[in-house]
C-alpha cells in the first residue's frame, strides 16, 4: 500500500503558475503509474495527466502545451507543473497511484487527500 500527500496548491490568478507535488511512502514507488486528477464543484473527478512506471506520459487535451507531469524517483515524489492558468483549472487535485494495468479502475490503487487549486483575479 502505497501513502500519498499533496502539496503545492493555493490561490493564483489568471494566467499564473502553480506546482503540485506528491510524495509517496510505503512501497517501491518505481512500479507505479502516477497520475493526478481534478474534481470541481459540482462535476465528476477527471483525469488530467499521468506518468506510467515506464515514463510514458498522456495529457487530457485542455491541459496540453500547459501541464507538465513527472517524477523524480530519488525522492519518490510526483509534480504537476502548471502554467498558463485559467479559471477552468480550478478544482481540487489529487494524486493516485497505480499499477499500469489499473489506469481505468478508479477504485484501484491509492489516493492522496487532495489539494485546492483556486484560479481567480
Amino acid at each position: 500500500q502505497v501513502q500519498l500527500v499533496e502539496s503545492g496548491g493555493g490561490l493564483v490568478q489568471p494566467g499564473g503558475s502553480l506546482r503540485l507535488s506528491c510524495a509517496a511512502s510505503g512501497s517501491i514507488f518505481s512500479i507505479y503509474a502516477m497520475g493526478w486528477y481534478r474534481q470541481a464543484p459540482g462535476k465528476q473527478r477527471e483525469l488530467v495527466a499521468y506518468i506510467t512506471s515506464g515514463g510514458n506520459i498522456n495529457y487530457r487535451d485542455s491541459v496540453k502545451g500547459r501541464f507538465t507531469i513527472s517524477r523524480d524517483s530519488a525522492k519518490n515524489t510526483v509534480y504537476l507543473q502548471m502554467n498558463s492558468l485559467k479559471p477552468e483549472d480550478t478544482a481540487v487535485y489529487f494524486c493516485r497511484a497505480f499499477r499500469d494495468w489499473e489506469l481505468g479502475l478508479t477504485g484501484l490503487g491509492s489516493w492522496g487527500q487532495g489539494t485546492q487549486v483556486t484560479v481567480s483575479s
